[in-house]
Formats: structure tokens, C-alpha cells, sequence
């Protein structure tokens, strides 16, 4: 019945790190023959989404999230889908680690005033988001500030990861993510995992899946520019099927003239739709 359809499960707003708000990216989205669309803003959920799944804009749309984790002792990220908005211990979740995000941008624009001589303040960097304050933010401020001629060079001279301007973000635990997640009624799975320098990808990939990991990201835009690829698309929906994990995924588009805009460059089976669907009816 649905064949013919095609969703995209990993989209950002202006409610963390995008640059449209939820409706325009909804009728983006639309304009680009999608039918089914996640939202899955970093560590933050768009106050408009009100309930696990709903139709804005002529296309259906589920409530998701991806939250910051530590995996097996690597800088991972989880997502979240069908999940009840204001569910208490996922909102519990998300307020921390937003109360931790201010503490990290104070630090780093601390970092940025003091190594590139600027006068930036907290609250110019804030505003440029309505929800998750993160780092596509300061990098917007330099470019205006004229530190950098794009915000891409601004992440790679001083904001990436050992850059001097960098400074780390706190992240719970895989299984305090999934918990959180699952408490909320949805569906937990692995964000871009080709990223992640796993050693033994079956046996860690197991240990996942016990823990309460239901899917993980296999159609993804997965390119060598953007970081290291420790396994293949080919290699991870092998390994999804062989472990009866939902391969989900999306394109990670955050928008026009963002430092990831990618909307209609992958295409999601429907099919993984209807898989995710019914693991959030099966979740207790």
C-alpha cells in the first residue's frame, strides 16, 4: 500500500541547530515528495509538536528527538521516535542537558573572547535559536564577527573537536537515553552509526539491542568529508538485518544555508514508517 512512499526520519528545525521553523521545514519537505517526515531536533522537542505523531502541512509527521549519548565510550547520538512530548522523565532528560548546553556556550564563547579577541556575548549567540543552543550558533557569530568567511571554517579552525575554542558538551548514558526514550512511549535507535569507531560491530551492536536499542541509522547520507567511516550503508543494513534492527534514516538536512542541507538526498522506504509505528506500540 505504501511502495510508492517516502519519508525522512532525521530532520532539524530552528528549534536547535536548523534554519527554518517547524512549518517551513514540514512544507519543505513536502514540496520534495515526502510523505512521512521525523523531527528530531538536537536534545529539544518544537513546543508545536504536541503528541507522537501528527499531520502539519499535508505530511505526516513524527515527534522524535536526538539526544547526546555516551556509546560504549564514544561521542554518539540516540534517536528518538513517537515519543510523548511532555513525558516527564524524557523532559527531565532534555532540561539538563540544556542546562548543561548554556554552561558549555558560556565556556566556549569565554574561549572565543579570550583567543580571538572578540566581545561576544551569551545572549547574541542565544537568540539566533529558539530552542537548543549549540555550536552552528557561535559559528553564525563569527562569520558575522568576521573570525571566519563561513561557518564551516569556523567549526574547523575553532570550534570541532581539539579546536581551540572547543569544549565538551556532558552526555548521559546509552541506557539512560534509551530509558528516557522508552518511557516517553517511543522508539529508540542508533544515529549515523558509520561514525562511531566500534571495534567488534555484532558483538557491540548486541549489546545495544539488549540495552533497549530497537533501530539504527543505515540510509544516510554517509560521506568520508564529514568524519572518519568505520563501516559501510552496505555493511550496516547487513548487520540490521541479521540483528532484526529497524534500519531507519533521513537525511539530516538542517536547512538552507546551513553546515548540512540535504533535504530529497535520501529516501526512506515507507515501509520503516510502519516498522517504528509499531515498535512504539509495543513499548511499555
Amino acid at each position: 500500500m505504501h511502495q510508492e512512499l517516502v519519508a525522512d526520519l532525521h530532520l532539524h528545525t530552528r528549534w536547535s541547530d536548523g534554519t527554518l521553523g517547524l512549518s517551513e521545514t514540514v512544507r519543505r519537505a513536502r514540496l520534495a515528495g515526502f510523505a512521512c517526515v521525523a523531527i528530531t531536533d538536537h536534545d529539544t522537542i518544537a513546543p508545536q509538536l504536541s503528541a507522537p505523531y501528527q499531520r502539519l502541512e499535508g505530511v505526516e509527521v513524527i515527534t522524535g528527538v536526538e539526544v547526546k549519548a555516551d556509546i560504549l565510550g564514544h561521542r554518539g547520538e540516540i534517536l528518538g521516535y513517537f515519543v510523548e512530548p511532555d513525558a516527564p522523565e524524557l523532559r527531565k532528560l532534555l532540561d539538563r542537558i540544556s542546562d548543561d548546553r548554556v554552561e558549555r556556550m558560556k565556556e566556549m564563547i569565554s574561549l572565543v573572547n579570550l583567543r580571538l579577541g572578540l566581545h561576544l556575548e551569551y545572549e547574541s549567540v542565544a537568540q539566533r535559536t529558539e530552542g537548543s543552543v549549540g555550536r552552528p550558533h557561535l559559528a553564525a557569530a563569527l562569520v558575522e564577527a568576521e573570525a571566519a568567511a563561513t561557518k564551516e571554517e569556523a567549526f574547523q579552525r575553532f570550534l570541532a573537536q581539539g579546536a581551540p575554542c572547543y569544549a565538551p558538551l556532558p552526555r548521559p548514558e546509552f541506557a539512560q537515553v534509551v530509558e528516557a526514550i522508552h518511557s516517553a512511549g517511543g522508539v529508540a535507535a542508533l544515529a549515523h552509526p558509520a561514525f562511531l569507531p566500534l571495534e567488534n560491530w555484532l558483538a557491540d551492536l548486541s549489546r545495544l539491542k539488549d540495552a533497549g536499542m530497537e533501530g539504527m541509522e543505515v540510509y544516510y547520507p554517509y560521506r568520508t568529508g564529514r568524519a572518519p567511516l568505520y563501516a559501510s550503508a552496505a555493511e550496516l543494513a547487513a548487520l540490521a538485518e541479521e540483528l532484526d534492527l529497524i534500519p531507519t534514516g533521513g537525511s539530516d538536512d538542517h536547512g538552507p544555508d546551513s553546515v548540512n542541507e540535504g533535504l530529497g538526498i535520501i529516501h526512506v522506504p515507507y515501509e520503516v514508517v510502519d516498522r517504528l509505528a509499531g515498535a512504539a506500540s509495543s513499548v511499555t
